[in-house]
């Protein structure tokens, strides 16, 4: 005779008070699925697979969020500089997830907006090359679009040099020099 499943305890915390919608309540990467992902481009092609990632990097155990941030670099900014289409897309859920006490790769998070804010990859090109801006793919709009996503968000830094981690503050001091604040 089989005796049924007990459930598993529940984690969730049951003494705060708060209505669905009140901001306590919001969910972690709200909005990643109202991005057209499969109709943008990452450095492998479609982008199709940075929600996937990104959720990987928010909630995955360390090794897991590394790996997973570390594919998605590749996709976002390749070699550290490269930016794709897909870049300024992504940039807003990388500001949401270095807020986040609980993502256990937040400093690199840090690092790779630090590199989207430096990436001149395409204007440098551009300078030598002025027909590239005439492709119907223009990636020096991408670059730009990316910069100005890092520094539309850039608001959280003073919260980040607060913290207690030398590693996280260490890099948003970087990161902070490069948006010249």
């Amino acid at each position: 005779m089989r005796s049924a499943p007990t459930p598993e305890p529940s984690i969730q915390r049951t003494d705060r008070q708060t209505s669905p919608g009140s901001p306590r309540t919001t969910a972690l990467l709200a909005g990643l699925d109202g991005v057209p992902w499969s109709d943008i481009q990452d450095s492998t092609g479609s982008a199709a697979a940075i929600p996937r990632l990104l959720r990987k990097v928010a909630r995955g155990d360390a090794e897991t969020a590394r790996a997973a941030l570390d594919d998605l670099r590749k996709r976002i900014c390749q070699y550290g500089f490269v930016v794709e289409q897909a870049t300024a897309a992504t940039v807003p859920f990388l500001w949401e997830l270095a807020q986040r006490p609980q993502v256990s790769c937040r400093a690199q998070i840090i690092q790779l907006l630090k590199n989207i804010a430096d990436a001149r990859q395409w204007e440098t090109t551009a300078t030598a090359y002025p027909k590239l801006l005439n492709h119907r793919e223009n990636p020096v709009a991408w670059e730009r679009a990316a910069r100005q996503a890092v520094r539309a968000r850039r608001d959280g830094l003073e919260r980040l040099l607060a913290e207690d981690d030398t590693e996280i503050t260490r890099a948003t001091t970087e990161l902070a020099r490069t948006l010249g604040d």
